[in-house]
């Protein structure tokens, strides 16, 4: 295994470690989990991001009044393979489950693509609606787990000094896999067909399952580098019970208040994606149109990311510490909101929904997932993964129900948005209460 990474103390490791210091503070033992981690997350979310303006286009086409409908399938479908989930984690080592997972996930994909090729003949029956809503709420479940598995895998191969220092570099390889993905979805989708786009995704998402068993098993641990300790050996089984997720949430106060933190900043999103999916799906009648204005709009919030994540993160990370680069993307959110209420028109939607989402990507989500460092291994790959699917989704299911009523009373885009901004401001409080916890924590588990 030795030789399939970079030696720091080869002329060559060296150049490359010099090279990197100038974008990430990193040091030499690090240097192949970083650059592993790196190629991961660039392969991760290109397999998401080749299939999510698909999923989003069928939203879009089945309209804004069955959006409620597509989020509860998408909760009950999480439900259900949560305890599968958990009982990979407790039975087999980490590497394994996570392999295990992901091809579960190829092994759906090949299914949706023999269905799509015989509804191709079919468009518009039964056949293809059903199947088109089927494939939005597996993608929905594809999208949480994939997602949430890497970083409970970083948050166990990093301590929170290193995620502080790596995280937002590595986030730069999944926004240039999402970059991909979606440059690729936006380009490809009217000339190969959507159904092909499936393959796609599988192989990244297979390769992905190799750059993992290549990860150094054992991570450099809180001690100096410069000593090369190891923390621990990451491939360990984790063991415990398959509910442990949920149990541990509901005993740890900490945990309950990263799990509120998330549910406020989705109400934020699941409005503005319900807001797209009316506007689009009136504005734009064609599902190539739809399709592509979709994959624009992704590609315009990653290419975002990516100049935020090379020249700010680091440093509003370091000058600013955990707390602030938590609050960045809540504060964003009551000045988006509110300038929505005062010109609701798509353009407004569409250039606070780039902004927001980059925001998230570069700053909140790095910082999120740092959070996360400072508990138990069991709380990483179990309570956070429930916090990151089923609770999403669950908050999700809450606020498009929530924004269907206040439509129903008569609230247009302008009222709904309105009604946001004091719910942002709660959630600006309590990022600074998780940075200060997570900063004592840290400090007492060193």
């Amino acid at each position: 295994m030795t030789t399939a990474h970079r030696d720091p103390h080869s002329p060559a490791g060296g150049r490359l470690l010099t090279s990197l210091r100038l974008l990430v503070d990193v040091r030499g033992p690090e240097l192949s989990s970083l650059l592993l981690s790196f190629v991961y997350f660039f392969f991760a979310m290109s397999a998401w991001f080749v299939l999510r303006p698909i999923r989003d286009e069928i939203a879009a086409a089945s309209g804004v009044r069955n959006l409620p409908w597509l989020f509860l399938g998408t909760l009950g479908a999480t439900l259900l393979f949560n305890p599968i989930y958990g009982a990979l984690v407790v039975r087999f080592r980490v590497r394994k489950f996570i392999a295990l997972t992901y091809h579960i996930f190829v092994a759906n994909l090949f299914v949706f693509y023999l269905l799509m090729r015989l509804s191709g003949s079919a468009e518009g029956s039964t056949f293809e609606l059903w199947m088109g809503r089927s494939f939005y709420v597996w993608t929905s479940v594809f999208n949480f787990f994939v997602i949430s598995i890497f970083w409970s895998f970083m948050a166990d191969a990093f301590t929170s000094d290193q995620a502080k220092r790596l995280f937002g570099f590595i986030g730069v390889g999944g926004t240039l896999g999402s970059i991909t993905g979606s440059a690729f979805t936006a380009a490809m989708a009217s000339t190969i067909g959507t159904q092909n786009l499936l393959l796609v995704s599988a192989l990244l998402l297979e390769i992905a399952v190799l750059v993992v068993m290549w990860f150094p098993r054992r991570a450099v641990g809180p001690t100096p580098p410069e000593a090369g300790a190891p923390a621990h050996d990451n491939d360990i089984r984790i063991g415990g019970s398959a509910w442990g997720g949920l149990t541990r949430l509901l005993q740890s106060p900490y945990l309950l208040a990263i799990a509120v933190f998330l549910t406020l900043y989705i109400l934020g999103s699941t409005v503005l994606y319900a807001s797209q999916t009316d506007l689009v799906g009136r504005l734009y009648p064609t599902r190539g149109a739809r399709t592509t204005v979709l994959a624009q709009l992704e590609l315009a919030a990653q290419v975002l990311t990516l100049f935020t994540q090379f020249f700010f993160t680091g440093r509003i990370t370091k000058w600013f510490g955990l707390t602030v680069t938590l609050a960045v993307v809540p504060v964003l959110t009551m000045l988006g909101f509110g300038a929505l209420g005062l010109f609701p028109a798509f353009q407004t939607l569409a250039v606070l929904m780039v902004c927001r989402r980059a925001a998230n990507f570069s700053l909140m989500n790095p910082a999120m997932e740092t959070l996360f460092t400072v508990v138990s291994r069991e709380d990483k790959y179990k309570a956070k993964n429930f916090i990151e699917t089923f609770v999403y989704r669950f908050s999700d299911q809450l606020t498009v129900w929530a924004y269907a009523g206040l439509a129903a009373l008569g609230l247009g885009l302008s009222g709904i948005a309105f009604v946001v901004v004091p719910v942002a401001g709660l959630s600006v409080a309590l990022a600074l209460w998780l940075g200060r916890r997570q900063k004592e924590m840290d400090r007492a588990g060193a």
